[in-house]
């Protein structure tokens, strides 16, 4: 039985992200858990931190994260983490250094690279896109080309499936996101050097056999494009860790489905503590 689970939130973004791309589901999240308390936390490298040189190892940036933590008193009590791709390394990693700080954690659409070969990590159809984006120094281009590669809605509002992607503003979501996303980097903007150094120690991370000794739920989305779903059944199997996926959302689950996400954290706290 785990009853501290979802009461004490750390929510971790990926690469070249910060806390301030949750976005709307941060409200959402709250609202599923009212009584919970929810602290986001930046990379070094990014958002507050984006001064900072980012460490180029996983255990590095954790061990400077957790310090962040310490220091903001959001650990006196063990945590839930909820954290996406590069950033589910991160809290893999914690679980594995400091599982006295932690309760549970759920991870979603992230990689190993002692589990997955790097041609599913970095999807190898997506090899061009990615180039062209860390050469592109046209924030607007780039935030553009970011969404098109992370978000899938626009594909499913085709098909009158998702019918939330327009506005009443007359401006579509995309061109809102985009727009938040500009206002993010040119207020606090990650370095190319900084992604690099993240990415070094995305591709680096091997977490070896070890399982955690809490709760972990694996979310995926089957549409991603950028890591293929083949990376969270890897991490699945070799742990028999739960998983859940989504029939079409991108790399960017919470965006493409927050309110999925949201359930799922719902529904995999209160089983867990009625175990």
């Amino acid at each position: 039985m785990n009853k501290t689970l979802g009461q004490n939130w750390i929510l971790l973004r990926g690469l070249a992200r910060e806390s301030a791309h949750w976005g709307a589901f941060i409200p959402l999240l709250q609202s599923t858990f009212p009584d919970a308390q929810v602290t986001l936390l930046d990379l070094p490298g990014t958002g507050c931190f984006h001064r900072e040189t980012s460490p180029r190892t996983i255990k590095a940036i954790t061990d400077s994260l957790r310090r962040h933590a310490l220091d903001k008193g959001v650990i006196q009590q063990p945590v839930t983490i909820l954290a996406l791709s590069l950033g589910a390394m991160v809290a893999w990693e914690w679980m594995r250094s400091y599982p006295e700080d932690i309760c549970g954690a759920a991870l979603m659409n992230t990689s190993f690279a002692d589990l997955s070969p790097f041609y599913q990590r970095l999807r190898w159809q997506s090899y061009g896109k990615f180039a062209a984006l860390a050469m592109t120094h046209e924030v607007h281009n780039r935030e553009s080309g970011i969404l098109r590669l992370t978000s899938n809605r626009r594909y499913i509002a085709r098909d009158g499936e998702y019918s939330a992607s327009q506005s009443v503003t007359g401006l579509t979501q995309d061109e809102q996101i985009i727009q938040a996303w500009e206002n993010i980097q040119n207020q606090r903007p990650i370095s190319l050097k900084n992604s690099f150094r993240q990415i070094i120690a995305a591709a680096s991370y091997r977490p070896g056999d070890i399982k955690p000794e809490h709760p972990v739920l694996l979310l995926n989305g089957l549409g991603d494009r950028l890591v293929s779903p083949a990376c969270s059944e890897a991490i699945h199997k070799k742990w028999h860790l739960e998983l859940r996926r989504h029939p079409w959302a991108g790399h960017d689950l919470t965006l493409d489905d927050g309110t999925w996400v949201a359930s799922q954290l719902k529904d995999w706290a209160r089983l867990k503590a009625g175990c």
